[in-house]
């Protein structure tokens, strides 16, 4: 049984059949689970389908569940930045809004931070989505390996807890494009994983579509790691000495076999792969430059509309705001 106190913090998007009963699940664990108090923080993304309404009516029953209404979409990560900068507990729990994350077994987590560990990561033993979402998990793990350093042996996922500590440091993070597994893994000294269940989805589809999932994996690599550049660096230097080795090709055999024909269609072809290369690197270069610029402006990470509930008992801690927090 865990004597800490616990903030459930969950990003609400096209949620509003889904969103009762995770709450009600978590609210059975938590009973069961904690000697301390516990608080849900419900963080509504601009969600079109009416959710907040079902948010609403869930805080109007229980107080220690808290609700931060976001004036428009700004995507799952800034979401759940909103939530860890308003919560108060020692451990933060985060899940998803769809029950495919299981509050029953939110123990595990808790008590392998309780057992050591800075952060941990939900691992499933069958993850229940589509084929090309978990080739796109596999591919992103691989590249978070080789981009942001991540341990070999990790398995990252989005239902994950942390202590307090860590928490502090994210809520440091002020940047336009947050992402948690580079944050999280960048304050964690210590990381690690442990089995849950993976269940279908109650209702709808997800909400990640595949132009969303490349979009979320360049946010993580350009804000936290500058291999990019030295890819585009290395390709540079590889193109470069290609060219000068191709060009002495060129020359020795022309004077070798001077009736050799000079192939107009193979230079056209390296010259649209080169320039194609060079237009890459520059576009690369420029987004990590569009990227400074709008954090330099103060671009908001998030808004808020409105909140609920965050002025009642919930849990100690110095994470609680009041109830006109606008950022």
């Amino acid at each position: 049984m865990s004597l800490s106190n616990i903030s459930f913090i969950i990003p609400c998007y096209n949620c509003a059949g889904t969103i009762e009963s995770v709450v009600r699940e978590i609210e059975e664990a938590a009973a069961a689970l904690t000697a301390g108090a516990y608080e849900i923080i419900l963080v509504n993304d601009a969600s079109p389908d009416g959710a907040f309404s079902v948010i609403n009516s869930i805080c109007e029953e229980n107080p220690r569940v808290k609700a931060i209404d976001l004036a428009k979409n700004f995507g799952q990560h800034s979401a759940i930045m909103a939530g860890v900068k308003h919560a108060g507990g020692d451990i933060l729990v985060f899940l998803d809004d769809d029950g495919q994350t299981p509050a029953n077994e939110a123990g595990k987590l808790i008590n392998a931070i309780e057992g050591g560990l800075d952060v941990v990561f939900a691992e499933y033993d069958e993850r229940r989505q589509p084929f090309w979402r978990r080739l796109g998990s596999r591919v992103n793990d691989l590249m978070a390996e080789a981009l942001i350093d991540k341990p070999k042996n990790l398995y990252i996922s989005s239902y994950c807890a942390c202590k307090r500590f860590v928490a502090d440091e994210l809520r440091k993070y002020d940047g336009k494009y947050p992402y948690m597994t580079g944050l999280l893994l960048r304050a964690a000294g210590r990381a690690g994983n442990v089995p849950v269940t993976h269940r279908a989805r109650a209702a709808g589809t997800s909400n990640y579509t595949l132009k969303k999932l490349l979009a979320l994996w360049f946010n993580g690599f350009t804000a936290f790691s500058v291999k990019p550049l030295r890819v585009a660096t290395f390709m540079g230097f590889l193109l470069a000495l290609s060219g000068f080795l191709y060009g002495a090709y060129v020359i020795i055999k022309r004077f070798l076999f001077s009736e050799a024909p000079m192939g107009w269609s193979s230079i056209m072809a390296a010259l649209m792969f080169i320039g194609g290369m060079i237009m890459v690197m520059l576009g690369l270069i420029g987004e990590y430059v569009g990227r400074v610029y709008i954090n330099i402006n103060k671009a908001p990470q998030y808004i808020i509309r409105r909140t609920i509930n965050l002025n009642c008992p919930g849990v100690s801690g110095d994470g609680s705001r009041g109830q006109n927090d606008e950022r």
